[in-house]
């Protein structure tokens, strides 16, 4: 291995061993504290610490940098304090995640790093929102995200390279190639040579480096960083590289040939600078004694104060606080003189965008066809003119990437709102939406200021793929809010009320509600409380628990039986869905029918159902009972379709329930 010392001064090239070390000797005390059982687990990235420190210092302190589990050199060269990081890595208060995460999963605005969660892939996006932030500042910055060899398998790899690409984004891109993912070798990931050849595919610049030589890491990345702060777009960097643990401490390294741990042990990038030092006579034997020695201290030093610390304390209450950002809504109503326009439920959704724009000029919308199109189903229409491409995005067909753009934006204070072309295709995106933003917050304190719409629902021959009512997915989600109007008055009001929240709300609009429902609304900017139900219609035989195209479907029915007197409560939030209201309304008639499109298993009415059962049960008259479209996928031909849903069976439920 070759070094090439330039113009770097000694200060320079002792700091960069200096910062070699500190990984490595905490690596080194984390082993003996792993078989003494004093730690849980452990992913090693000894071999690989010249990527870490050699990207980290090429950066600017205030650049973000998106590590992933082998990147401890990246922390330690951010000057994180020692007993923090290893209480984090105790699962102690003091440490990143109140003990909620471990290891590296964990980020710090204060120190601009934004770590990973276990399914490798999504950071990757996460840095392209940040960019895309740096971008739209004119902060003329850079990001920096990691993967692996084996991560850059996923589809979060491809989108988020080609979404960073397309916007000309200033992000650095590194793939860590160490020849493994765990044990599966890379002739078994991958059946290209060179990550570079990736490159021109996405209309990029790439570099290969290599990655245990970390001169030649910081003189690349600094030199790119540069680079890209004065022309933003993305570039993509492999660095040769190969780690001598396992994937983590308990799966060793069996699988790898001897010959190659040997060949690579002799490229060891701690070993090697070290002895380029010595014979530039830059350091010298006593003075290379000195720095791991006083290394070594602040170490000891770190662990006696994350040992000294006690294992949290187990409190249900600060359990549920934490799983959103404290946000106290403050309802807005509608200036007294303003005037009121008719409006269908699609131009109110529109209303509520535009002046939501108005009122955040942080605020960015993404979609696949918004901007000139106005999205499928129109609701964009004419903003692009209004506000302009730059805040009104059409993107790629890429939900991940942009969901987790979306949450890049919300680390750089910015709000997002992104658009599912149709809610049937928000499982591209679900890893994003379940995993990132809804456990963002609870893991490391940081909102995803994030509304994604949901245009949701059958009824208008659409077929199994464009008519799926899926918000069950997402009420099972600790983190997420979760919203569905039936009206346009509430669909306004909601719909800016989960914009001003700074947590991530799941919208869901009813497409056959867009133009069939129209009303008088105001022209004034208004909010509606999220979390409050309500009453559409009173009555006393009978309590209706329903939501979105169900109120309607209610109202028609009754509007058929004279007989039969019922109270109608529509929900309108889903999560946290309003108690309180369904409390009252079943203590009032004593029975009860909980109506949904979504289909019947799983779905949204069985944990009502369960919880009245559980709370109400002396109030009740006859058993609660529920009805929901059929447990099938969602059929095209029209007479299939509407015994697919719910409507008819309602009305004969509900007459079953009346004379119980």
């Amino acid at each position: 291995m070759r070094f090439y010392r330039k113009n770097y001064s000694d200060e320079t090239l002792i700091a960069l061993y200096e910062a070699l070390l500190r990984p490595r000797l905490i690596e080194e005390k984390m082993l003996i504290l792993l078989r003494q059982g004093k730690i849980s687990k452990w992913f090693s990235g000894i071999g690989q610490e010249a990527i870490s420190v050699g990207c980290t210092l090429a950066l600017k302190t205030t650049e973000y940098i998106l590590p992933m589990h082998r990147n401890l050199g990246v922390f330690t060269s951010r000057d994180i304090p020692y007993h923090r990081l290893f209480a984090q890595f105790q699962g102690k208060i003091s440490g990143f995640t109140k003990g909620r995460d471990r290891s590296f999963h964990f980020g710090c605005n204060e120190n601009y790093i934004v770590g990973m969660i276990s399914h490798l892939g999504p950071q990757l996006a996460v840095a392209s929102g940040i960019a895309l932030a740096y971008k739209l500042n004119n902060e003329n910055k850079v990001a920096v995200a990691f993967t692996g060899d084996g991560g850059a398998s996923e589809g979060d790899f491809h989108e988020a390279l080609n979404v960073a690409s397309v916007w000309k984004l200033p992000v650095i891109f590194v793939v860590e190639n160490n020849g493994y993912g765990l044990s599966t070798p890379s002739s078994e990931q991958f059946n290209f040579k060179k990550f570079v050849d990736k490159g021109p595919a996405y209309g990029m610049e790439t570099k290969r480096v290599d990655g245990n030589n970390v001169l030649k890491v910081y003189e690349t990345m600094s030199s790119l960083a540069s680079s890209v702060r004065k022309k933003p777009r993305p570039v993509l960097v492999e660095m040769m590289t190969f780690r001598m643990r396992g994937h983590e401490e308990a799966s060793g390294t069996k699988y790898v040939p001897k010959k190659l741990m040997e060949k690579w042990a002799k490229k060891d990038p701690v070993d090697n600078y070290r002895a380029f030092l010595l014979e530039e006579k830059v350091i010298n034997d006593e003075i290379d004694q000195e720095i791991r020695d006083l290394i070594k201290l602040e170490i000891d030093k770190g662990l006696e104060i994350a040992y000294g610390e006690k294992l949290p304390a187990a409190e249900v209450d600060s359990e549920l606080r934490d799983i959103y950002f404290p946000f106290h809504q403050q309802v807005i109503d509608p200036q007294e003189k303003a005037g009121k326009t008719e409006k269908r439920f699609v131009d109110a959704i529109a209303d509520g965008i535009r002046q939501s724009m108005e009122k955040y000029p942080e605020l960015i919308v993404m979609g696949q066809d918004i901007a000139e199109y106005g999205g499928v189903f129109k609701v964009t229409e004419g903003l692009a003119n209004v506000f302009g491409k730059e805040r009104i995005r059409n993107t790629p067909i890429c939900e991940s990437a942009i969901v987790g753009a979306a949450l890049g934006l919300s680390i750089k204070k910015f709000k997002a709102i992104v658009e599912m072309q149709f809610a049937d295709f928000v499982t591209c995106g679900f890893n994003q939406i379940v995993n990132n933003l809804a456990k963002s917050h609870y893991r490391w304190a940081q909102p995803a200021d994030v509304v994604v719409r949901m245009p949701t629902g059958a009824g208008v021959g659409a077929g199994p793929f464009h008519s799926q009512s899926n918000e069950a997915w997402f009420t099972h989600t600790p983190g997420l809010k979760v919203i569905y109007p039936s009206n346009p008055y509430d669909a306004k009001g909601l719909l800016n009320a989960a914009i001003e929240d700074p947590n991530p709300v799941m919208f869901f609009e009813h497409k056959m509600l867009y133009r069939s429902l129209q009303e008088p609304i105001p022209d004034d900017y208004y909010t509606v409380k999220i979390g409050e139900a309500r009453l559409v219609r009173e009555g006393e035989d009978v309590s209706v628990i329903t939501y979105g195209a169900g109120v309607h479907w209610a109202v028609e029915v009754l509007e058929t039986l004279d007989h039969i007197s019922c109270d109608v409560l529509d929900l309108r939030s889903l999560l946290p869905w309003d108690q309180q209201s369904v409390e009252t309304t079943v203590r009032k008639t004593g029975k009860v029918i909980v109506l949904h499109e979504d289909c019947l298993t799983g779905g949204l009415g069985g944990e009502i159902a369960a919880w009245i059962g559980e709370k109400c049960f002396t109030s009740l008259d006859a058993p609660v009972m529920r009805v929901a479209s059929l447990d099938t996928p969602v059929p095209f031909s029209s007479p299939l379709e509407q015994n697919f849903l719910p409507k008819e069976r309602f009305k004969r439920k509900l007459v079953e329930l009346y004379e119980y």
